[in-house]
């Protein structure tokens, strides 16, 4: 189910302020809507419960409680309302709300907490309220909600509003994904049928219009890129092969406005990327090469790259992997969905800046004609790689797309990539690794992941790991052994990135669930979009 999002402006609307609180209230709840959602702080609470027989100030509660002909009241001496930062009371419409012209059916009151607490206005805060909020939306009859921005603002500036509304969006477009939606020739599951709301409008006021509708539309074009980058992920290895996605990257030339061009093996091999096809050897499904361009920056202006890892089927090839839960090697081209899904988001959000998607992407089979143990191949850099471990591929075809991407004279490059299970031991299913040298593209990058919550950690790139990767018969060895696997496949990536700044995203830990939730995450969709707003 796809959930419309949307913005409406009443200039005045301000429940802080006492002068135009109950024209305010009387306004929002006028609306025709299945459910009107407010925030209260404990503060609020307080004022309206009084203590020790003391009567109720005048405030949110208090004014609302007139309006509703006395149904907070009722919420409170049940219990239903709570102090609790996000904890959730629905109050439902009566008779005597019509005469008061209600046309709210229901309305959602949602706890702040104690904003006097220390982290009970940052991000994460606000991230267990609007999530307590949304799963209260769901389940139900409500198909259309309005949702009051300002009586949610945590933080005082207005980027930080715009963060909040995209972080919203995010995640009631995660609640409503359900896998084979959009494949409309491909119906995989009988029945599934998302139990959510189907609009959400957010509501906000002159002091906050200009960025409350900025924040709506990138947020829109977000989950777009995430439903993307998930429905990619999720589909069976069978359906999403390289060739699917180099299709699926060119019908983004009309979504999106993209310019895509998808290289065949010929192709490739006239460009030299031995390393690459040393991977696509062992399958008889072709390897495909996928540039992607959204030019909205001036003529000239360095773009940026991102580059995904796009191994749309993992058997470890020769150095074969134990069966068990092989079918989820079908995520091991989450780098490159990632990468599809930005540039989706960044095409539809027309960004005024010049970004380039690269995606190499083959299978990693096992066959008479696949790469061995031991072989050496010849990068497009020039460097020789001895293959010590054919399961250890996605550095492989990477290493040729990250020599590829010197021709664009990048401002940046970011690799995407399920690279190591050592990132997953050592960072868990918490934050994706990451792995720089260069400073300023470290603080961008864990900012960003801050601001959509899509975390990163930085990890070591010493050059002291590089002798982990020494060959007696090449220039370097694919693998540099158990000790530290997450950072030496790093150090493998630097070798071929001397020429611009570069950071690593290792994502093996963040990119799909296993269990019972199994599906893909979309990560770092939210992280690279941010990333590429905040330049």
């Amino acid at each position: 189910m796809t959930i419309q999002f949307s913005t409406k402006i009443f200039s005045q609307a301000d429940l802080r302020s006492p002068k135009q609180l109950k024209s305010s209230l009387s306004l929002l709840l006028g609306q025709n809507s299945d459910c009107l959602v407010l925030a209260y702080a404990k503060t609020d609470l307080d004022d309206f419960s009084g203590g020790r027989g003391a009567k109720p100030k005048p405030g949110l509660l208090s004014e609302l409680d007139l309006l509703l002909c006395g149904s907070v009241t009722h919420a409170n001496v049940v219990g239903d309302l709570d102090s609790k930062q996000a904890s959730t009371c629905t109050l439902r419409a009566e008779k005597s709300w019509t005469a008061n012209g209600i046309k709210a059916k229901r309305v959602l009151l949602v706890s702040l907490g104690d904003l006097a607490l220390p982290g009970a206005r940052d991000l994460s805060a606000y991230s267990k309220i609007a999530k307590a909020a949304l799963k209260s939306l769901s389940g139900g009859s409500i198909e259309d909600a309005i949702w009051f921005t300002p009586s949610f603002a945590l933080g005082h500036k207005a980027v930080f509003l715009a963060e909040e509304v995209r972080l919203s969006i995010q995640y009631a477009g995660d609640q409503a994904y359900r896998f084979g939606v959009r494949q409309a020739a491909m119906k995989f599951k009988a029945k599934d049928k998302a139990d959510t709301f189907a609009h959400l409008t957010f509501v906000g006021n002159d002091q906050c219009a200009k960025e409350l509708k900025a924040a709506v539309a990138e947020g829109i074009a977000m989950v777009e890129g995430m439903n993307l980058a998930k429905d990619l992920g999720n589909l069976p290895p069978n359906i999403c092969t390289p060739t699917y996605l180099g299709k699926a990257a060119q019908s983004l030339i009309k979504k999106a406005g993209l310019k895509v061009e998808v290289l065949g093996r010929k192709q490739i091999e006239a460009l030299g990327m031995g390393s690459f096809l040393s991977v696509a050897k062992g399958s008889d499904t072709p390897p495909q090469f996928i540039v992607m361009r959204h030019q909205g920056g001036k003529a000239g202006e360095a773009p940026i790259v991102l580059v995904g890892k796009g191994i749309t089927f993992d058997t470890g090839g020769i150095s074969l992997k134990p069966g068990e839960a092989m079918d989820e090697m079908k995520y091991d081209m989450c780098g490159a969905a990632s990468v599809i899904g930005t540039m989706y988001a960044t095409g539809l959000m027309k960004l005024k800046k010049n970004v380039i998607g690269v995606v190499p992407t083959c299978e990693n089979m096992p066959s008479g004609g696949a790469t061995r143990p031991g072989d050496i191949v010849k990068s497009m850099s020039g460097q020789t790689i001895e293959i010590l471990n054919t399961d250890a591929e996605g550095r492989l075809i990477l290493c040729d797309a990250l020599t590829y991407v010197e021709r664009f004279k990048p401002k940046a490059v970011i690799d995407v990539a399920t690279l190591t299970g050592a990132c997953v031991i050592a960072l868990g299913h918490v934050h994706s690794g990451l792995f720089s040298d260069d400073e300023d593209l470290v603080n961008a990058l864990t900012k960003a992941g801050q601001s959509s919550l899509d975390t990163v950690w930085r990890l070591p790139l010493d050059v002291a790991y590089h002798e982990q990767l020494k060959s007696n018969f090449a220039d370097v060895a694919n693998i540099g052994g158990r000790p530290a696997g997450s950072v030496t496949a790093a150090c493998f990536l630097s070798r071929f990135t001397e020429k611009y700044k570069w950071a690593h995203l290792d994502i093996a830990g963040t990119a799909w669930k296993s269990g019972a939730a199994k599906g893909s995450t979309a990560r770092p969709v939210p992280l690279l979009v941010n990333y590429l707003l905040e330049q």
